[in-house]
């Protein structure tokens, strides 16, 4: 991945060019993990770029500051016109959006009562995260060996930086034996998700996915697939997913911010299906990206338009 079309940040209330979005080497986040963020997609549409689900976004990146104390000194309004702002001034229309707010400079104590907590937001052109053939033709995912963490050692429905250290345990071990992705079993030895990636299985029409018993992530892109199937007029069961239900089931397909909706056509050794995109998930990717794209007018207010004209002076 590189950061195409990056050439402003945000940070701390100013736009600055993107070399100088840099932390000093004691920061507390560099340390001990202690931030949270979000991944966000703007989309072009026939009426210019649009963020796609920015108030579930910027909700959920409050509230993942909650069980760490976290208090994000900016209102979302702010981080909206930020954001806006950001996008016009590197002139961007598709991209990915990162906010991150972290606790920052002043000691090293664990304990991080007192420190500032700084934010930064960033957008770059970002494609497919799993790979443009991997979202037409679907991805080769494994069984890991690294357990999910289980929520009662940390929240796994906050989106918190220290967590993304199992993912990337995860991936690690996954991409390093020829795979696209890893899944991880929680403790109960149930699924929990991919490393970045919620995950659905569809059996004789009915798609299933898990809860956040799971230890799972919340997802904005699952929720917006379980509100999409269900429009669709398919029943959509919410609960445990074992191993087996993955090996057993029709079709596949991870969801999440990066990935948006790309079908598995593998697991290990087993094929899924056909070993291509199945009929329903092919069917839901369609209208999601016929959703971000703006054409679907009865989600438009799951869009926030931006004005990508340069402001003044720049």
């Amino acid at each position: 991945m590189s950061f195409e079309g990056a050439k402003y940040l945000w940070m701390n209330g100013e736009i600055k060019p993107w070399a100088e979005g840099t932390l000093h080497v004691a920061s507390h986040v560099l340390h001990y993990g202690s931030g949270i963020f979000e991944g966000i997609r703007c989309y072009d549409t026939d009426d210019g770029p649009a963020i796609f689900r920015l108030k579930p976004h910027l909700d959920r990146f409050y509230a993942s500051g909650i069980p760490y104390k976290l208090q994000i000194p900016y209102s979302p309004e702010q981080l909206e016109s930020a954001m806006c702002e950001l996008i016009a001034r590197n002139g961007l229309t598709d991209c990915y959006i990162r906010p991150i707010a972290y606790y920052g400079y002043g000691k090293l104590g664990v304990y991080p009562r007192g420190l500032p907590v700084d934010v930064a937001i960033m957008v770059w052109k970002w494609g497919a995260y799993l790979g443009e053939e991997g979202l037409k033709k679907g991805v080769r995912i494994k069984f890991v060996s690294v357990t999910k963490l289980h929520q009662s050692m940390m929240p796994t429905t906050a989106k918190a930086s220290g967590n993304y250290l199992n993912s990337m345990l995860a991936v690690s071990e996954a991409m390093e034996e020829g795979y696209d992705e890893g899944v991880l079993i929680n403790r109960d030895g149930n699924i929990s998700e991919g490393s970045g990636e919620n995950l659905f299985v569809i059996r004789d029409g009915m798609i299933h996915t898990n809860d956040e018993n799971s230890s799972i992530l919340l997802g904005i892109t699952r929720d917006t697939a379980i509100q999409l199937a269900r429009d669709l007029g398919y029943k959509v069961e919410i609960g445990v997913l074992k191993p087996e239900d993955l090996l057993s089931c029709d079709e596949a397909f991870f969801t999440g911010t990066a990935a948006e909706i790309t079908p598995i056509r593998q697991v290990d050794d087993h094929v899924i299906g056909a070993g291509e995109p199945g009929p329903i998930t092919t069917e839901l990717q369609n209208l999601f990206f016929s959703v971000v794209r703006g054409k679907e007018p009865r989600y438009r207010d799951w869009l926030t338009p931006v004005q990508v004209a340069q402001p003044a002076g720049s």
